[in-house]
């Protein structure tokens, strides 16, 4: 079996007819290029040929046209010709997108081949056969709530593949797996699809179509011992990168606050810092409250020392408050990073112990069970009048919209009545005239 690199690029961009010489035994695939003549720029597109010598027993080509155009066909050294809608099925597999073809050829005739299409300008033939992807390996220390960018490469051996057409073709896919260790909270764990990477100059990738794939990596799930798992995706094959376990830690901040029932008086928030992978005087926070009302309000921290932080928020009124909050620091090894604190939410009480009923996202009354049996009767009464009042309300609104429906049912039989009614009485006249007549 012949040992190739993964992908060997020929330009057919110049439109010259191509030869190509396929050393075996592991030696470079060496490229050559049929001098330039006037014969050959005046007909370009029946002169992309290339050449497959007797010592290769397999071959996967890739070859690029114009999108939505159809498959190329090929042209094999004694003038017979494979197409994607015939050939042997036992030698020869064919994917074709609306901007490739990627042929894939068992015991290929030795001698001089011609690929006809509409193949782009700027195309390349690319000999298939192996991939590696080399991705940055994740920090030592990394934090669950964290937004990652994490750089890869796709590499031919020790060349890197940097065609722009060959986004058209890949995909990246990147998942997390536990490893199921008891040691850690993830045991047992369902895999997390991560993403993908880009190469389009979106969200975190910096330039479009440069070679170098993207990903974002949002960490908001179980912290404990994880495996990344990258997967390069191609129409006949799929390679898998593991790279060695990580372990997601414990989102370092955690919230508390001593809630007033004063209206002249605030709320106390405390965020608390763990300080055993993060540097607590690095952080620095932006976040929003949301009050009862739905109202927001957004605040941010950005002075401090220590391992925690404070910030007063005036009382507005009583019930459920809600807090998200965003950090942004560096860990112990000096890595800067972001993440996201779970959200965080309070109860305001009324002055004098009791929940002030408040809507939740359905918008319905809600009271807190835990202090139900502190309520007074009148406040019990206040909240099965509105019950009461909104479920009459309901249920006008659904007789009314059935009164409506029967209606719209009587008037369309009416019409129709009429209608029938109207062409029989036309008929009737039109035959009148007719025995008159």
């Amino acid at each position: 079996m012949v040992k190739l690199s993964w992908l060997k690029c020929m330009y057919i961009g110049s439109l010259l007819p191509i030869f190509v010489s396929f050393l075996s035994y592991g030696q470079q695939v060496e490229v050559k290029y049929y001098e330039n003549d006037d014969i050959t720029n005046q007909i370009p597109y029946f002169d992309n040929r290339f050449h497959i010598d007797a010592q290769l027993d397999e071959i996967t080509l890739l070859f690029y046209r114009k999108r939505g155009t159809p498959p190329i066909t090929l042209v094999r050294p004694d003038g017979s010709k494979l197409k994607i809608n015939n050939l042997p099925a036992d030698k020869v597999k064919w994917f074709d997108d609306s901007t490739f073809d990627m042929i894939n050829i068992i015991k290929p005739m030795p001698g001089p081949w011609q690929a006809v299409g509409d193949i782009l300008p700027s195309s390349k033939i690319m000999l298939v056969s192996d991939v590696t992807l080399k991705v940055e390996p994740l920090d030592e220390i990394i934090l669950s709530g964290e937004t990652l960018k994490v750089i890869g490469q796709i590499y031919n051996r020790e060349l890197v593949v940097d065609d722009p057409l060959f986004n058209e073709v890949v995909n990246l896919d990147i998942d997390f797996f536990s490893t199921n260790n008891t040691a850690f909270d993830n045991f047992g764990a369902e895999f997390v699809e991560i993403g993908s990477f880009r190469d389009d100059g979106r969200v975190l990738d910096e330039y479009a179509r440069d070679g170098i794939f993207t990903a974002e990596f949002v960490l908001d799930f179980s912290p404990g011992e994880w495996l990344p798992i990258y997967r390069v995706i191609l129409p006949m094959a799929t390679r898998e990168l593991r790279q060695k376990p990580i372990i997601l830690r414990a989102n370092p901040i955690t919230i508390t606050v001593d809630a007033t029932i004063e209206p002249l008086e605030f709320h106390k928030v405390t965020l608390n810092i763990n300080d055993e992978f993060v540097d607590p005087d690095s952080l620095i926070f932006q976040g929003k409250i949301t009050f009862p009302d739905r109202q927001t309000e957004p605040f941010a921290i950005m002075e401090g020392r220590g391992k925690s932080r404070t910030k007063k928020i005036g009382y507005t009124e009583p019930g459920v408050h809600r807090i998200t909050l965003n950090a942004f620091g560096e860990t112990i090894n000096g890595r800067e990073f972001r993440l996201v604190v779970p959200d965080f939410s309070f109860n305001v009480e009324r002055k004098g112990g009791l929940l002030v009923p408040t809507l939740d996202e359905e918008g319905n009354l809600t009271v807190d069970e835990t202090d139900a049996q502190g309520m007074t009767e009148e406040i019990r009464m206040q909240l099965e009048q509105e019950a009461a009042e909104k479920l009459a309300l309901e249920q006008a609104e659904q007789l009314a919209a059935e009164e409506a429906e029967q209606f719209q049912t009587i008037l369309y039989i009416a019409l129709g009545n009429l209608a029938i009614i109207i062409s029989a009485l036309l008929f009737f006249v039109i035959r009148r005239k007719k025995i008159k007549s």
